[in-house]
């Protein structure tokens, strides 16, 4: 599997670009995102019931719009006691918002309501990442999923970090995922699990050990 340089990464989210590539390009991978590739087209709908399927009808869509091989991610926040929401309607959970900042505070807004009577012992949740890589005719290479749990507290906390980030304490170390740096965020998060998997099925794909099967 050849995989052009730098590698496509299906976003303009400018902090998931950075988490990709603080994973990625030390282990060679170099990436660069849709913005910085010059790549503008209409965003896909997605309408995907799970994380997969919305990761991969990304990675199809721009890797055929582009010609080029694209990795792409679909992640979101699972709450117990919600059922699981906003699972993959997260990143505009609440409906609203013009900026991604607004929409991360709205979204964070709704969800601490709706949590309003939950006890802590009740508010397990865990970010979900599902990474997609398809190549530049948009079959599908490799897919791989990270999980990053902890537990929501009512007031946000730290300035690192995006979305819901600020919300999710990480009870072994008193933290919430927003206090953390970037190395150690990347070290355990449910996206820098997904990116050193998807590193790993890229390695061994072109080394010949271990290729991938193209699906459709």
């Amino acid at each position: 599997m050849k995989i052009d340089s730098p590698l496509l990464v299906a976003t303009s989210n400018p902090h998931k670009v950075a988490e990709i590539a603080a994973v990625l390009e030390p282990l060679g991978v170099a990436v660069i995102g849709l913005d910085a590739a010059g790549v503008d087209v209409p965003e896909p709908i997605e309408d995907g019931e799970t994380f997969e399927a919305n990761a991969r009808l990304k990675a199809v869509y721009y890797a055929r719009h582009a010609q080029r091989p694209c990795l792409a991610d679909d992640s979101g926040l699972e709450v117990e006691a919600l059922g699981g929401r906003p699972g993959v309607h997260s990143a505009r959970y609440a409906g609203v918002g013009a900026t991604r900042g607004e929409r991360d505070a709205a979204n964070n807004a709704k969800l601490l309501g709706e949590l309003r009577t939950v006890p802590p012992e009740r508010r397990a949740a865990r970010f979900v990442c599902a990474m997609c890589l398809a190549d530049a005719a948009g079959r599908v290479l490799a897919e791989t999923r990270g999980e990053f749990p902890g537990v929501l507290i009512d007031e946000p906390r730290g300035t690192n970090g995006f979305g819901y980030d600020p919300l999710l304490l990480l009870p072994d170390v008193g933290l919430t995922s927003a206090e953390l740096s970037p190395a150690e965020k990347n070290a355990r998060s449910h996206r820098g699990f997904a990116a050193r998997a998807m590193a790993q099925r890229i390695r061994e794909a072109a080394s010949g050990t271990q290729a991938p099967a193209p699906r459709a």
